[in-house]
Parts: C-alpha cells; sequence; structure tokens
C-alpha cells in the first residue's frame, strides 16, 4: 500500500487557502447569523453523510460553546432525529426530508445553513429552497462547482476541490471562523 501525504496535504492546504477569497462573505455570514440571532432566530443546519456530522458539529458548537464560555444560541441540526428521517423516507421520500423539517421549524427570522459537497444534493438543495421562499436567510456550503443553488441562495461558499475530503475539511474550516466571530461578538 502506498499514500502520497505530501500530496494529501498540498491539496488540503490549497482547499483551505481558497478560503481566504471568501472572507468577505464569511463576515457577512457571522454578520446575518448575529442578526438572526439576537432578533431571536435560530440557525438550522442539513447536508448528507460527513455534511450531516458537520451540521450537528456545529448545532453543538453553538448550543454549547466554541471556544469562549457564552450563552447558548438557539441551534438545530435536521440530520438528527432518526425516527423523523427514517418515518418520512418510507412515507414520502428522501428528497424532501429536510425541507418538511423547515417548513415545520423555521420562521422568517431564522438562518439555513446547507452543507453539500458538490452543491447539487437534492435534500439540501429543496431544503435551501424552502426556506428561501419562507423569507429565511440561506447559506449554502459547498466545493469548487458553482451550481443552481448557489445563485440562489443568500451567501454561498466555495472551497475550491472536487475531493469529498478536501471539501470537508474546508466547510469545518469555515464553520469554525463562523463560530470565532460568534465568540468575539457574545464574549466581548
Amino acid at each position: 500500500m502506498t499514500l502520497n501525504i505530501n500530496n494529501a496535504i498540498v491539496s488540503h492546504q490549497r482547499a483551505i487557502e481558497s478560503i481566504a477569497n471568501a472572507e468577505q462573505t464569511i463576515l457577512e455570514i457571522i454578520n446575518a447569523m448575529i442578526n438572526c440571532l439576537e432578533k431571536g432566530g435560530k440557525v438550522l443546519w442539513c447536508g448528507n453523510g460527513g455534511s450531516a456530522a458537520e451540521a450537528q458539529h456545529m448545532a453543538a458548537e453553538l448550543m454549547v460553546r466554541y471556544r469562549l464560555n457564552r450563552k447558548p444560541l438557539a441551534s438545530i441540526s435536521l440530520t438528527t432525529d432518526t425516527s423523523l428521517l427514517t418515518a418520512h423516507t418510507n412515507d414520502y421520500e428522501f428528497e424532501t426530508v429536510f425541507s418538511r423539517q423547515v417548513e415545520a421549524l423555521a420562521k422568517p427570522a431564522d438562518m439555513l445553513i446547507g452543507i453539500t459537497t458538490s452543491g447539487t444534493s437534492n435534500n439540501v438543495v429543496k431544503a435551501l429552497e424552502q426556506a428561501k421562499e419562507m423569507g429565511c436567510v440561506t447559506v449554502a456550503l459547498v466545493g469548487k462547482v458553482a451550481t443552481n443553488i448557489t445563485q440562489q441562495v443568500d451567501y454561498s461558499v466555495h472551497v475550491d476541490s472536487t475531493e469529498t475530503a478536501r471539501v470537508q475539511e474546508g466547510h469545518t474550516f469555515i464553520n469554525h471562523l463562523i463560530c470565532e466571530g460568534l465568540d468575539n461578538f457574545y464574549c466581548k
């Protein structure tokens, strides 16, 4: 077995460095999230596979804490209720498993962050469309390729890679930057 660690590191660095191009957008997302939370709104997250784990990770970072002790921030991952996920998928279809939750749980003061490495995950796209229709702030975290949804949401951040693992690493970094911005605001 061979493993080219140097190639992986170079690919990782390129993906992470590409996030610098989105600095202004990330700052705008942080400000929009603070505005949402200060108005009594909440942040909803969704994604599939590793992105589902990232959605859960980020909901926990907001509800518990990142680095500094601060008040809990209202945040929900739409990927955690196995009974809901399996019942909906059994009774309806997987494509609407997140949009139905958005329809029931979201209000115009809320924000939905959809995480999809491809930018084409139908259930994430439908959730973002539902949230946008309801007047929520919408954010798409995607990979290198621009898709229809990145043109429709309020904010999109691209990680310059087509490798799923590198994009996921970039999404975690972006989300940690968001957490640092929230810590700076709430712990001043």
